[in-house]
C-alpha cells in the first residue's frame, strides 16, 4: 500500500487536517461500510439463535485481533468498551483498602485516575509532567514503598506524548503494573505480553469505532472479578454466585454489537505494515515545524505521536476556531496545552494548515 493509498482511505482528509486520532481516529470508508453492511442484520431477527451465535463467535475473533495488536494470546484477552472500562475492571478485582497504596503520576488521565482513588487505596503521585523525559523512572520509583500495591500509568502519556519507560519499571518492582495504552496501541509498537495489565482503545489510534476495546491480563485467575456482568460467567446459581468463564473471558463487560466488531477488525485490517515508522517521521517534522514557528513545544524528540505546546490564550478558543478553519485538534483543560496527533496519513499540507492557522490565531490576539 502506498502512502497515497493509505490517505485517500479516509474521506475526512479530502476536508479537513484532522490532528486529533489521541481523542478519536479518522474513520476509514471500509471501515465504514463493514459498519454499514452488519448493521442491516438489526433489522432482525436480532434475537435468534443464530444471530447469538454469530455474534460469540465475532467476539472470539475480535479477541485475537486485538491481542495480536499487543503481542498477546487472545485467551488473555477481555473485550471492553474503552480503556477506561478496562481500568474500573482491573481496579475493581484487585480488592484494595485504605492501608494499600498505589503508584501513579500527575500526567493522567481521569479514565485511569478515577477508578485508582475509587479504589480506596492511598494514591501517590510521581510528578513527571514538568521533569524531562529521562527522569521519569527514577520519579515513579521514588514514591514506591512498602505498602504499595499497584503502579497504575500511561505507556504514553495524553498530556505531553512522552513514552514512560515500563519496561525499566517492571524490571524495577515486583508489585503488579496496570498500563493505560489509550495512547500506544496503533500509535507504537507495543508487545504487552510482560506487564500484569495492559489496557487497549479501540476508537483512537486502532481507527475504529467508539465504543472499542480490549483488556490484557497476564494472570486471569489472579484477579478476581469485581464487576462481573452476564458474560463473566459460564453457569450461576439462584444467589448470583458463579462459576467464571476461563481465562480473561470471565472480565468481558459490555455486548458489543456485531457492527461495531466487525468494523474494528475492519480498520485493523486496512493499517499499513509501514505506519508506525512514518507516524515517527511525522511527528518530528510536526514538532519541528511548531518550533521554527516560535511556539513553546513541551514534548521532547523521539518519543510517541503526540506534540504538545503551550498556548497564552484560551486553548478552548483556540482548537474550536482552528477547527471552524478545517484544522481538528486537541486541547487539553487546564494544562494551556494544545496537543496534535500526528499519524501514518498526515501529510505535510496538514502541518502547513496547523502552522498558518496558529500563526493567524496569534495575528488576532
Amino acid at each position: 500500500m502506498t502512502f497515497e493509498e493509505a490517505r485517500a482511505a479516509f474521506p475526512v482528509l479530502e476536508r479537513y487536517a484532522y490532528l486529533n486520532a489521541g481523542s478519536v481516529g479518522p474513520m476509514a470508508r471500509r471501515t465504514y461500510d463493514a459498519i454499514v453492511e452488519v448493521e442491516r442484520d438489526e433489522l432482525g431477527p436480532r434475537g435468534g439463535y443464530e444471530a447469538f451465535n454469530r455474534i460469540m463467535e465475532l467476539r472470539e475473533r475480535l479477541r485475537g485481533v486485538i491481542g495480536a495488536q499487543v503481542g498477546v494470546d487472545a485467551d488473555h484477552v477481555s473485550l471492553t468498551t474503552s480503556t477506561s472500562e478496562a481500568c474500573r475492571v482491573v481496579l475493581a478485582g484487585l480488592d484494595l483498602g485504605p492501608e494499600d497504596e498505589i503508584v501513579t503520576t500527575d500526567a493522567e488521565h481521569f479514565g485511569l485516575l478515577g477508578p485508582v482513588h475509587a479504589s480506596g487505596a492511598r494514591v501517590r503521585v510521581a510528578g513527571v509532567r514538568e521533569r524531562p523525559a529521562v527522569e521519569a523512572a527514577d520519579a515513579i520509583l521514588g514514591e514506591v514503598g512498602p505498602r504499595t500495591r499497584l503502579i497504575a500509568l500511561s505507556h504514553v502519556l495524553w498530556i505531553n506524548g512522552h513514552l514512560i519507560p515500563i519496561e525499566e519499571l517492571k524490571e524495577a518492582v515486583s508489585v503488579p503494573l496496570l498500563v493505560d495504552g489509550a495512547q500506544s496501541v496503533g500509535a507504537i509498537l507495543v508487545d504487552a505480553e510482560p506487564f500484569d495489565f495492559y489496557t487497549v482503545s479501540g476508537q483512537k489510534w486502532l481507527c475504529g469505532p467508539t465504543p472499542t476495546g480490549g483488556l490484557y491480563v497476564r494472570d486471569p485467575e489472579g484477579l478476581r472479578v469485581g464487576s462481573p456482568s452476564y458474560f463473566s460467567q459460564r453457569t450461576y446459581e439462584l444467589d448470583g454466585s458463579f462459576e467464571p468463564r476461563d481465562c480473561a473471558r470471565r472480565f468481558d463487560q459490555s455486548w458489543i454489537p456485531a457492527a461495531f466488531i466487525t468494523g474494528l477488525e475492519a480498520a485493523v485490517g486496512a493499517a499499513p505494515d509501514w505506519r508506525f515508522e512514518h507516524s515517527r517521521e511525522n511527528t518530528e517534522h510536526s514538532r519541528q515545524r511548531l518550533l521554527e514557528a516560535g511556539h513553546e513545544v513541551v514534548t521532547e524528540p523521539g518519543h510517541s505521536n503526540l506534540v504538545s505546546w503551550r498556548w497564552g490564550g484560551n486553548t478552548m478558543d483556540a482548537a474550536r476556531e482552528l477547527g471552524e478553519k478545517g484544522v481538528v485538534i486537541r486541547d487539553l483543560p487546564g494544562t494551556g496545552l494544545l496537543r496534535a496527533s500526528c499519524g501514518y496519513w498526515t501529510n505535510e499540507d496538514d502541518i502547513d494548515r496547523l502552522v498558518a492557522g496558529l500563526a493567524a490565531l496569534r495575528r488576532v490576539s
